[in-house]
């Protein structure tokens, strides 16, 4: 027994990572290169670079990985190198549509020349705002207008006064009638010199003062005129068409060469159908709409008057703004391929807008003049770098964001979710040609993968980002590197070799194997900067690994008040452990917990009842729907091995009911299997385990212990339990022979073991722990498949065809007492 212990046991030196010889031997971070690199993440690199160079639709990124991986600062470090040069984007501008306000008109320009575009627009209107409204105050044009004026007022004026003397021969009056709030002219007869109604004249014919006859001639002649009135003023209404039709071709013809000489030179510089389209429209619309540029005569009020005189004032500019440039992306000052990340991915943000404003009747309204570009535009022609988890939040994003990348085009739109007001709006659609690398956890991409059809054809490549990289001396070098720039860049204090040693050692351990480091750098960042605080804090001038435990063991015990209320439990005896003696069928074994920021381990007391039965093997937590499918699967391998190794000559006839005890919540995994078949055969054959030592670790039909995770956590839990109640030197934790690669166990512990006070065993099959456990050897079998009495394997079989033949007897007995008694009944 005692030489299996002492074979089996593992060195201090086996339960730690040992740093190769002169690796850290160097005094402080100062020394090391602080060149800045990607660390550990060769297969992303390679991903990531591919998928930039490729050209062609559908080759945008997804860059899968933990957080603090290091995944958004390799993305803009692989952008920076890869995006040193290239074609800068066109300017992105809208105009009015003069045809379809509805519908702006999209412009695309060199890059730079849309703001001067938009200067060049702006100075024409401004110079027509001036030179069209001299034109129109000109002398030559006056005396132009003058004389088409004059020309039909001579004419109308001619109509009018024929009219009066006509009407005067017919003893009527022009006169003017009020309506309403208006007046209109109409005719009154003259009777003894004064002009009279009709309505007069019909009171003086009931009073017998005017004749009758007399007034049915004066009515129809009133008819007769009154037609004829209206026939002049309708001629006169021509004339005023007639005069206003001149005057606004009279206009055209002294504007329009202006007009086209301000236009000659932005034709001839942008010489592009789409401008040239937009050239034309704007001087239709200008020749249509002179009146804008005209001043206004209205009435302004003086001071100290009773009546407002007239004042000349200038055009609204208000009425100008259709002629505007709306410059959305203007590159200018863009010398290669823009990089946009967004943090903030909402519909708004991302896809841009049409904006509202309020009108002066309080009105909401809006126009091509308020459409905004959003992010993935600003991005257009380089990389748009976007958080998965972000954007999918937000609503609509995601669909909208495959529709842009699968048409190849952008549509902006007014918030579809806003809930106040929606614009008409509808601008053409802009062509957009960018590569999209979104940033999210494996998870997500594999979501997207599977029940998303376009996410396959759209993101190609994948970035997958490992959460741990190889311990070599290389990577080593890195992650000293790493700390050091980190060091420098926030002025933190500098490393001993102690410090370093210590570092590295626990990003190995949150690797969780000696040969691999963690590539988690912001939980690296963390513990240096809290590191740093404590000796800043004792006034040290570096940081040593004291320092370095310390600042873990501090955010430990800032998450880990479930750790110490269970070991609080366990030290009352409200959980019951046992961490000395033996027990039949009861042993320890062990359990992670595992939280977002913090996970630990703890013994949970097994135990195991065996009898005459043919139930087999009963896993109550299964029973009390407690358990998850790798657990039940654990159980249904021990019956596997025992019919393997005991029921090839009889039956395996047997009822073993095992349980996790004071057990209330779900329990999962098959590290434990072993565990559970240690205590099978521990009540099989009635020897006793002892309860110092707690065990982990899985075990297969062949009675091979497999490796398991959490070991480093499940070996600290039971150290605590036993240092807690008093070590005695006997007390350890057997482990798979597999996990021992993985031992990276709290500088406590390991120390205790130097002094001989606590173990770890590592073993590789079932017979070593079982041995270990009892202090019996397991036994071999000899040729005819016995084993040797003395042995648990001897006592084990020994058992099981015990418990073999009794059901065999119990079911004879039974079979012929059911003989008897149909016997006697037949008799009756």
């Amino acid at each position: 027994m005692s030489e299996l212990r002492e074979k089996l046991r593992l060195r201090w030196e086996d339960l730690t990572w040992m740093p190769p010889s002169g690796a850290l031997a160097e005094a402080g971070t100062a020394e090391v290169d602080g060149q800045e690199q990607i660390i550990g993440q060769e297969r992303a690199v390679k991903a990531i670079r591919r998928g930039l160079s490729m050209g062609g639709s559908g080759y945008d990124i997804f860059v899968a990985g933990a957080n603090g991986t290091g995944r958004t600062a390799t993305v803009k470090r692989l952008l920076e190198e890869f995006n040193v040069g290239g074609p800068v984007p066109l300017d992105i501008c809208y105009v009015n549509n003069f045809k379809n306000p509805d519908q702006p008109r999209l412009i695309l320009l060199e890059a730079g020349k849309g703001n001067s575009f938009k200067k060049q627009m702006n100075d024409l209107i401004g110079s027509l705002k001036k030179k069209i409204p001299a034109i129109f105050e000109s002398e030559e044009f006056q005396t132009a207008r003058n004389e088409i004026v004059n020309r039909h007022m001579g004419a109308q004026k001619a109509l009018f006064k024929n009219f009066e003397n006509k009407v005067q021969a017919e003893n009527f009056m022009m006169v003017q009638v009020q309506v309403g709030p208006f007046t209109r002219p109409d005719l009154a007869p003259v009777v003894v010199g004064n002009a009279m109604k009709i309505e007069q004249l019909e009171s003086l014919v009931e009073e017998g003062k005017f004749s009758e006859q007399e007034l049915e001639r004066i009515k129809e002649k009133y008819k007769e005129l009154s037609l004829e009135m209206e026939k002049i003023f309708k001629a006169a209404r021509d004339i005023d068409k007639t005069i206003q039709e001149d005057l606004e071709k009279l206009a055209k013809e002294w504007i329009e060469p202006l007009l086209r000489d301000v236009l000659a030179p932005l034709a001839e510089q942008y010489d592009t159908p789409e401008i040239q389209a937009y050239l034309q429209e704007v001087e239709e619309d200008i020749m249509s709409h002179l009146d804008r540029f005209r001043p206004k005569l209205i009435a302004s009020p003086q001071p100290g008057e009773g009546q407002a005189q007239p004042m000349l004032v200038p055009p609204d500019p208000s009425q100008l703004k259709d002629y505007e440039v709306n410059v959305l992306i203007d590159n200018s000052e863009t010398d290669k391929p823009p990089v946009v990340i967004e943090t903030t991915p909402t519909f708004r943000n991302l896809f841009g807008t049409v904006e509202r404003v309020m009108d002066r009747q309080g009105l909401w309204t809006s126009d091509y003049r308020h459409i905004k570009a959003g992010s993935l535009l600003k991005a257009n022609g380089g990389f748009l770098v976007l958080n998965a988890r972000d954007f999918l939040m937000e609503p609509g994003v995601w669909q909208s964001l495959k529709r842009s990348l699968r048409n190849q085009s952008l549509e902006i739109q007014s918030d579809p979710f806003g809930f106040f007001f929606a614009s008409a709006l509808k601008p053409e659609k802009i062509p957009i040609k960018l590569k999209v690398l979104i940033i999210g956890d494996a998870e997500i991409y594999e979501l997207l993968h599977w029940y998303d059809e376009d996410f396959r054809k759209i993101f190609k490549f994948k970035a997958d980002f490992d959460s741990t990289m190889s311990n070599t001396d290389d990577n080593i070098g890195k992650l000293r590197s790493f700390i050091n720039r980190l060091c420098a860049r926030e002025a933190l204090l500098s490393f001993d070799a102690s410090g370093m040693e210590a570092a590295v050692g626990l990003a190995i351990r949150w690797g969780g194997r000696k040969k691999k480091i963690t590539t988690q750098f912001e939980r690296i960042e963390d513990l240096v900067r809290e590191a740093d605080f404590i000796a800043r804090e004792e006034e040290w001038t570096s940081i040593s690994a004291d320092h370095v435990f310390r600042a873990n063991a501090d955010r430990i015990e800032r998450v880990n008040m479930i750790e110490d209320k269970i070991h609080e439990f366990i030290g009352d005896g409200i959980l019951m452990i046992d961490t000395d003696g033996t027990r039949v069928g009861q042993i320890n074994g062990l359990s992670v917990y595992s939280f977002p920021e913090f996970s630990f381990g703890r013994p949970s007391r097994i135990t195991v009842k065996t009898s005459m039965g043919k139930s087999g093997i009963i896993n109550i937590e299964k029973e009390a729907e407690l358990s998850g499918h790798s657990f039940d699967k654990g159980v249904l391998i021990l019956s596997g091995f025992l019919r393997d190794r005991f029921a090839q000559d009889k039956p395996l006839n047997l009822t073993a009911s095992i349980t996790f005890e004071q057990s209330y919540s779900g329990v999962d995994g098959d590290s434990a299997s072993s565990t559970e078949l240690y205590a099978l055969m521990s009540s099989l054959s009635n020897i006793p385990i002892d309860q110092g030592i707690a065990v982990t670790g899985s075990v297969n039909q062949h009675g091979q212990i497999q490796p398991i995770g959490g070991v480093n956590q499940k070996i600290e839990g039971f150290f605590k339990v036993c240092r807690d109640g008093g070590l005695t030197g006997r007390q350890g934790v057997m482990i798979p022979q597999r996990n021992v690669q993985d031992l990276m166990l709290e500088p406590e512990v390991i120390e205790e073991v130097k002094k001989g006070n606590f173990h770890v065993w590592a073993v590789d099959h079932v017979d070593e722990g079982i041995e270990l456990l009892t202090g019996m050897p397991a036994g071999t079998p000899d040729d005819e498949g016995n084993y040797p009495e003395g042995t648990i394997n001897y006592l084990v079989d020994t058992r099981l065809e015990e418990l073999s033949r009794g059901i065999k007897e119990f079911e004879a007995a039974a079979e012929e007492a059911g003989k008897m008694s149909q016997e006697s009944s037949s008799e009756e």
